[in-house]
């Protein structure tokens, strides 16, 4: 198997899931022995390209023509079997599904967020969910709003590029959804059910998990979108047993604002970014991981490392983490203070927190292991494959 994998790292200083994603699929790609063939630009180049190559990026959500000439490229020398897409902006577009189908060449694409029907792919504005652009022809609010980067000249950028390329992403052979929410997502966007796999996030298996411990964690973007000072307002009202801690772990736009809000709390820390390492010795020390997001969220990694340390998690019902409650693996409460303290209370509960932190880990294992995500790559290579190759 040939595999081209086509994704824009996202920028450095803003940490991403989605690079990590990629990373770890490539590699677990090439250990089974597939040659991998990567398109992988960066952002974090776009300062150091030539000024008129700069100017283009401008028309990346149409096309860039700099990276559809060098897939042609690529399809012509080494004749990958499939085309595997990731995000495509801004220095990929995607034209390049259009010139690989163009060429034989059968495309899946993993939807990591809510691109195909927000500009700025997080369905979030003013504090909240915002579906106002879904199921318009034109996505007039993104650009009235700046939704893009906070500018309009951006998001009109991105607008033209959402609706030049419906078409397009109707070329794509099979879509790969993180959850059932981007999967209906998909759906109510024509994408017939059974082009979508359902694949979720994995994580590698940290071994047999040690006993709870007594922190709550929080990993994560220190930004509005993902509520770090939503929990913190909500740990500061909770009845909560003596020598619980909250961890925060991450950085951001934020960080100012939370050193404040925490004053002089001796059990709140504010720790600061950390490496895979350090993350997983604070998910060894927590009794409870809280993602308290305040948009849909894809799937985020910190949920799948979670469960993979037999943590509960207690997560917002705005979008794909509802319904935690019926999982079994933990609880999603309204995205509000009040709510979140209330369900923090369930930290007096050790034997409630032991039921959750079993359901955790035998959900990781059903779902999440590595070698559980390579196999299902790998069959949906091979049926679109089989499908182009019998004139499908």
């Amino acid at each position: 198997m040939r595999v081209l994998v086509a994704h824009n790292r996202y920028r450095s200083g803003q940490p991403s899931g989605e690079n990590a994603v990629v990373a770890e699929e490539i590699a677990a790609l090439r250990a089974v022995g597939a040659e991998v063939l990567t398109m992988l630009p960066g952002s974090d180049d776009i300062g150091r390209l030539r000024p008129h190559r700069r100017l283009l990026l401008a028309a990346g959500p149409v096309i860039d023509p700099y990276a559809v000439r060098q897939l042609r490229r690529l399809i012509a020398e080494s004749r990958p079997d499939v085309l595997h897409v990731h995000n495509l902006v801004p220095q990929l577009s995607p034209w390049l599904v259009r010139a690989a189908r163009a060429r034989g060449v059968p495309v899946v694409a993993t939807v990591h967020n809510y691109r195909q029907s927000c500009v700025a792919g997080f369905r979030y504005r003013d504090g909240g969910p915002c579906d106002a652009c879904v199921g318009r022809r034109l996505p007039v609010p993104a650009v009235r709003h700046g939704c893009y980067r906070g500018s309009r000249a951006q998001s009109l950028a991105m607008a033209a590029g959402q609706v030049a390329h419906r078409r397009t992403w109707r070329q794509v052979d099979r879509y790969i959804a993180l959850t059932p929410l981007l999967r209906t997502e998909l759906t109510r966007l024509g994408v017939p059910a059974n082009r979508i796999t359902l694949r979720p996030t994995a994580v590698a298996d940290p071994g047999p998990p040690g006993p709870l411990g007594h922190n709550v964690l929080f990993v994560g973007r220190l930004d509005q979108m993902k509520g770090a000072d939503l929990l913190l307002d909500a740990f500061t009202r909770a009845d909560l047993p003596r020598g619980t801690r909250l961890r925060i772990v991450g950085a951001g736009p934020l960080g100012a604002e939370l050193a404040s809000l925490a004053g002089t709390r001796p059990d709140v820390d504010l720790v600061g970014g950390l490496d895979p390492a350090g993350v997983a010795r604070e998910l060894r020390a927590a009794g409870l991981v809280a993602i308290p997001s305040r948009w849909y969220e894809g799937q985020p990694r910190v949920y799948a490392e979670a469960l993979a340390h037999a943590r509960p998690v207690l997560a917002t019902d705005a979008g794909a983490l509802a319904g935690l409650d019926g999982l079994g693996v933990g609880w999603s409460v309204p995205a509000r203070p009040a709510a979140i303290a209330a369900a923090l209370a369930v930290l007096h509960d050790r034997a409630t927190l032991a039921r959750a932190a079993s359901a955790a880990r035998d959900r990781y294992r059903q779902l999440h292991t590595p070698d559980q995500a390579i196999e299902s790559l790998l069959a949906v290579y091979r049926q679109v494959t089989r499908v182009v190759r019998a004139g499908g």
